[in-house]
């Protein structure tokens, strides 16, 4: 057996010790969708196993047109809601065979687009996209254009979020699940309300707000402006967000977090600043990530399946694409807690 210079075995090993040619050896054992016979398959098999080869993945891939790589690029790691969606993405994967490679923007969205065209560049077999749109994302823009490319090659892309880009897309509730948290809060006896949204470019802070707002509505309820704050979509934003409520709290009797992970920053400046949750105000999120078990009082919010969330997006991936891109539409669920007990009972 002749060996490389590194010491490893390579195909042409394999070949000569199965008595075949190079190319009946790489289509055995890199995927082409040329078939072997049988005979020379199990030769091939064999004669691998006995010299311990191991298989190219840049040869794979030549071979296939594809790698059995899924990208997974997320806005923020650190965020529950994305490391729980992630998890069905690599569930899932893992069942399949696939290895997911993850990606972080950090909230850019030229990052975003530098990802694809790096996976792309790999031949990668599916990329899935999580995070907001903004109000600007345009199927004409940077982003849509690269995933356009990245699909004509071969590839598979799925977004969780908006859909404002033409690809397959998980969208989940935003606008009918803040409706819905409003109104049972309404029902709860809450009359005076303020919310902490995110960054104003973003559709999500924006779907929440304004599905919230709706929700008050129908209650003839409304939020005066300054007591809509804006922050990032971070633990810290909603601190700082709700930092600048604690003049106004004598005229609150309810917060609304668009996230919970603002809501649990605005839990911890009120703690800090002596105002208690929910003696003093009540205060509701919206994702139900999983830190939220350890939290006290509990947190109201809207519940999103968010590891479902990552297990319809890789399978989606996974499927034939259809004529048109496909919409895939999560439902919500309002759970209420300890943060927003009932005012209404003892009226």
């Amino acid at each position: 057996m002749k060996a490389d210079r590194r010491g490893q075995v390579t195909l042409e090993d394999v070949a000569r010790h199965a008595g075949v040619s190079l190319a009946t050896a790489s289509r055995a054992l890199n995927g082409s969708e040329r078939k072997v016979r049988a005979d020379l398959q199990e030769r091939v098999l064999a004669s691998a196993a006995v010299l311990n080869y191991t298989p190219n993945a840049q040869a794979q891939a030549m071979a296939r047109g594809r790698t059995n790589v899924i990208g997974l690029i997320v806005h923020d790691i650190a965020d529950p809601y994305f490391a729980s969606i992630a998890a069905g993405v690599i569930d899932t994967a893992d069942a399949e065979g696939l290895l997911v490679t993850l990606a972080s923007t950090g909230r850019s969205p030229q990052r975003e687009v530098q990802h694809v065209a790096n996976l792309r560049a790999q031949r990668a077999q599916g990329v899935i996209i999580v995070g907001s749109r903004e109000f600007n994302t345009d199927r004409r823009g940077p982003l849509g254009q690269e995933i356009g490319a990245f699909e004509s090659g071969g590839g598979r892309a799925v977004l969780v979020s908006q859909h404002r880009l033409d690809t397959d897309t998980i969208v989940v509730e935003n606008q009918s699940g803040a409706r819905d948290l409003a109104g049972e809060l309404v029902k709860l006896g809450y009359r005076r309300h303020a919310i902490l949204t995110g960054p104003p470019t973003l559709l999500t802070a924006s779907d929440r707000a304004t599905g919230y707002r709706r929700g008050l509505t129908g209650a003839k309820i409304s939020v005066p402006a300054e007591f809509v704050v804006e922050g990032d979509f971070t633990r810290d934003g909603g601190y700082r967000a709700a930092e600048r409520l604690l003049d106004h709290l004598d005229d609150i009797d309810c917060i609304f977090a668009v996230n919970d992970v603002m809501a649990v920053g605005a839990m911890a400046a009120l703690r800090d600043h002596g105002v208690s949750v929910p003696a003093d105000v009540a205060l509701a999120g919206f994702d139900d990530i999983a830190t939220l078990r350890d939290l006290t009082p509990g947190l109201t919010t809207v519940r999103i399946p968010l590891t479902e969330v990552g297990v319809q997006a890789l399978r989606l991936v996974l499927q034939e694409p259809g004529p048109q891109p496909r919409i895939r539409r999560i439902k919500t669920t309002v759970v209420l807690r300890d943060s927003t007990p009932d005012r209404a009972a003892g009226r």
